[in-house]
């Protein structure tokens, strides 16, 4: 089937989140749809699967125009869609997620289940997906989860299927058989649109590249474009994507954690006696598919986890048992990997978000008053130097595009003497400029002497900035390995496989 979207506009108030956007995919082709975080790419997709209407706009299916009142009407002219958030009922079977709103019945109205049992078990043959039509959704890893999504579509039939950011909780591993799956699926005729920001991917499996812009169809690329040409056009400049780093000159100075346990609310082991030291002037990345502790372990680092055990030494002096403020004040430099719930204050200028760790004494406050010159002077040098791009200071941080908002966040934590700088996720949401320039940064603190943790779950990322790479996998540390490990070893890692010859524990 033939899928063209003819001028298709969507606006939300004021905001012009799709602009007159052409695209055309054919059977048997996978069409990239490339662009940075809100570029606008969910959001047509969501006009095209009926979750939006458009303001403006066709959508035709073999030359036919369709009328979409929600995602049934889709689904029923052949359209399935893979989300980045999973759309399945955690506590249902396989078979059962498979046949919600699809349902088989016998007579009488009674549920078919073996009916879709045996669905599931036909197209998991077809595919090798080797999935338990009985198994629960929530007791399945995240990549056989994401299988189910796919059995999804296929058992209504789809013969358009939309992937929307689906590599985002895979293993690299996990990643390749889903490019396998969708090669498959391309070559027995299904017109599939891919989108994601990652350019290794968009190289890897696309026939068709297509690259959005604010909203806008900005161009096509060939798939034999090189990540720079990609990146050019995803931003409209030229990027560098590799940031230039020496070899790190270690200091005496060092953050040490030994024996760290993070216990949840329920009872549950979430961080399970990790150990690790990172000297100043190298970087340690915390890789792993999101959801293995790294959120929690840096919560522990800076003090916002309750129960902790074991010990976290910066410098020789112990930190567990500290409160937020204590360790702040001890020289700990944050970013958070949730910027608009725990980074910023989306209702406050960036004036403002520049001192909000800084609200009790010199500069900003002297004598209980508020020193408005020393602030706003403050927050327009590190506008400057850290290229927020806004109309100026007293802008309501929320305004921001994700990358300003980042670089106020980096701006405020990087503007105080540390001995400690703790980065989760710092360039999630962002585009691939600021991205650049985030990188740097973090090369420039550690080239400072200043021990630097990072956490991120995007494997080139990780690579890009580490001196060494600590694999977390249900809450353990699987090994902590050099940064020019082999690709396929810290997938089988991520995966909760222990290499040899490795610092850490095993899982």
């Amino acid at each position: 089937m033939r899928l063209e979207l003819k001028g298709i506009t969507k606006r939300f108030g004021a905001l012009v989140a799709n602009d007159h956007i052409d695209l055309v995919v054919e059977p048997g082709e996978i069409h990239c749809l490339l662009g940075e975080n809100g570029a606008g790419k969910s959001t047509l997709m969501n006009v095209l699967y009926g979750l939006y209407t458009a303001d403006e706009g066709e959508i035709l299916l073999d030359g036919a125009v369709q009328r979409f009142t929600g995602p049934g009407d889709a689904m029923a002219a052949g359209i399935g869609m893979v989300h980045q958030h999973f759309m399945l009922v955690p506590v249902f079977t396989v078979a059962e997620n498979v046949m919600l709103g699809h349902e088989h019945t016998r007579s009488g109205g009674r549920l078919d289940l073996e009916a879709a049992r045996t669905q599931v078990r036909e197209i998991s043959a077809r595919f090798g997906f080797h999935v338990d039509p009985d198994a629960v959704v929530e007791d399945l890893p995240v990549g056989v989860q994401q299988r189910v999504e796919i059995i999804k579509a296929l058992a209504r039939d789809a013969d358009v299927l939309v992937f929307d950011e689906p590599t985002a909780v895979l293993t690299p591993q996990e990643t390749d058989e889903l490019m396998a799956i969708m090669r498959q699926l391309r070559d027995e005729g299904a017109a599939i649109v891919f989108i994601t920001h990652k350019l290794r991917e968009v190289r890897e499996v696309a026939d068709r590249i297509t690259v959005i812009r604010h909203g806008k169809v900005v161009g096509e690329a060939s798939p034999a474009a090189s990540d720079t040409e990609l990146a050019s056009l995803m931003v409209g400049r030229a990027v560098e994507l590799t940031v230039a780093k020496d070899e790190p000159v270690l200091r005496d100075n060092a953050l040490e954690v030994e024996h760290l346990q993070v216990t949840g609310p329920d009872g549950q082991v979430l961080v399970d006696d990790v150990s690790f030291t990172v000297r100043g002037g190298e970087v340690l990345v915390v890789a792993g598919v999101q959801g293995n502790g790294q959120t929690e372990l840096t919560e522990a680092l800076v003090g916002l986890q309750e129960n902790v055990t074991g010990s976290i030494r910066l410098d020789g002096r112990e930190l567990v048992g500290r409160s937020v403020r204590q360790v702040l004040d001890a020289g700990v430099g944050f970013v958070p990997e949730d910027r608009n719930t725990d980074g910023l204050v989306g209702e406050f200028t960036i004036a403002e978000n520049l001192m909000l760790d800084r609200a009790d004494g010199a500069p900003f406050v002297r004598g209980g008053s508020l020193q408005l010159a020393t602030r706003d002077a403050f927050a327009r040098e590190k506008v400057a130097e850290f290229d927020v791009r806004t109309q100026g200071i007293d802008t309501k941080v929320g305004r921001l595009s994700g990358g300003n908002q980042q670089k106020v966040v980096l701006a405020r934590e990087l503007s105080r003497e540390l001995r400690l700088f703790v980065a989760a996720q710092p360039t999630r949401g962002v585009d691939v400029g600021s991205i650049e320039f985030i990188h740097k940064r973090v090369v420039e603190t550690r080239d400072a002497g200043v021990p630097v943790v990072v956490v991120s779950t995007e494997l080139d990322e990780a690579v890009a900035l580490a001196d060494r790479i600590m694999v977390m996998y249900r809450g353990r540390v699987v090994g902590i390995v050099p940064s020019t490990t082999p690709r396929d070893v810290l997938g089988l890692m991520m995966a909760g496989i222990a290499p040899e010859n490795t610092e850490g524990d095993a899982a």
